[in-house]
């Protein structure tokens, strides 16, 4: 043989071997390289929310009956019932009263009442471009007013919407009409033009979106916890609330409970102060005799230690816990539980308003 056929040879068998060293590193590294922070996931897209499973594949299930429950200081949900789960936000990180963001609670079926004063309300409290927000049912529309200030001038702006829910669980605020100065917006002089980008604002804010006549709200990431996802199918003006229903929701299932009002965890895992459920079985209860069981989840323990307790026959626990605004002064601009409940819908008007 040669010595450049030698030469030749030599060569090509020395670069096999690189390329054979050079595909097994490069499966090696990648079967090594960690797995992505679950809260990147669960954060999503502004369409939706990625629900990482459990790490034991345990899922607490979750039903609830006549709960207003709190989101903040201002803001409150009136749940006239529901099915679903408490879904961790990270496999590895079990849910928890004492970190709200640690779980969301997936509703599969179920009625929720939100007051439309409540929506301006927190409004009024973020970078919202329109000041003075009001919020109320006009018909079977949503309607919308406040002051925009541009030309360093404040316009009275009205802003009419007709609601309905996306594919993807969002609220849907399709604007029919807006009015400037009490007067149609095509009556106008170009140099007052309003669009809906001034009203929803341009720059990015969390849960809103804006596409050609539609307002688009993500509440798991606008609103405080505890976050609420489900499968939106309807939603309704029933002033002076909004009626959303998630799957099939026109039938309540929690009738035959034997609570009027409550909070029922069952299986999984749950931690609360310093307990830990596994399996989980605790039931939240009204030890009230209102229409409502208010509950504050956020900050738990205040109506916690202030109620009683009893084990089940079956090592369950049952929390009788007072109402929240029976433990605590009136907050200023507050309204009274008399108020809440006044305004609040009634349990037939709910029921009606399902059919």
């Amino acid at each position: 043989m040669s010595p450049l056929r030698t030469a030749i040879l030599v060569v090509f068998f020395a670069l096999a071997l690189v390329f054979v060293w050079w595909g097994s590193r490069r499966q090696a590294n990648s079967a090594c390289r960690p797995s992505s922070d679950l809260s990147s996931s669960v954060a999503g897209s502004d369409a939706g929310i990625v629900l990482p499973p459990s790490v034991d594949g345990a899922t607490t299930h979750i039903n609830a009956r006549n709960l207003l429950l709190r989101k903040g200081p201002r803001f409150r949900i009136y749940i006239s019932w529901l099915r679903g789960d408490l879904v961790r936000t990270r496999t590895n990180v079990a849910p928890s009263f004492d970190n709200p963001d640690s779980f969301i609670l997936g509703i599969k079926k179920g009625i929720i009442r939100v007051n439309l004063g409540d929506i301006g309300n927190f409004l009024n409290t973020t970078t919202f471009p329109l000041k003075n927000v009001r919020v109320r049912g006009d018909g079977k529309e949503v309607k919308l007013t406040g002051t925009l200030h541009k030309f360093h001038l404040p316009l009275p702006v009205e802003l009419f919407s007709s609601v309905s829910a996306t594919a993807d669980g969002r609220i849907r605020l399709h604007v029919d009409r807006i009015n400037v100065l009490k007067m149609p917006l095509a009556r106008l002089l170009g140099g007052l033009h309003v669009e809906i980008d001034d009203i929803a604002g341009k720059a990015t804010m969390p849960g809103v979106e804006v596409s050609k006549n539609d307002i688009l709200l993500n509440t798991t990431k606008l609103l405080p916890p505890p976050h609420i996802h489900g499968q939106l199918t309807n939603l309704s003006v029933d002033a002076p609330d909004l009626v959303l229903i998630y799957g099939d929701g026109h039938k309540d299932e929690t009738q035959s409970a034997p609570w009027h009002n409550f909070l029922r965890f069952e299986g999984g895992t749950l931690d609360f102060g310093k307990l830990s459920m596994h399996p989980v079985d605790l039931t939240l209860i009204d030890a009230s005799n209102d229409p409502w069981f208010n509950l504050d989840l956020v900050n738990y323990h205040a109506q916690l230690i202030n109620g009683h307790s009893r084990m089940t026959p079956q090592q369950g626990l049952e929390i009788y816990m007072p109402d929240l605004d029976a433990l605590r002064p009136k907050i200023q601009g507050e309204k009274s539980t008399n108020s809440d409940l006044h305004q609040s819908p009634s349990q037939d008007s709910m029921v009606s308003s399902a059919r």
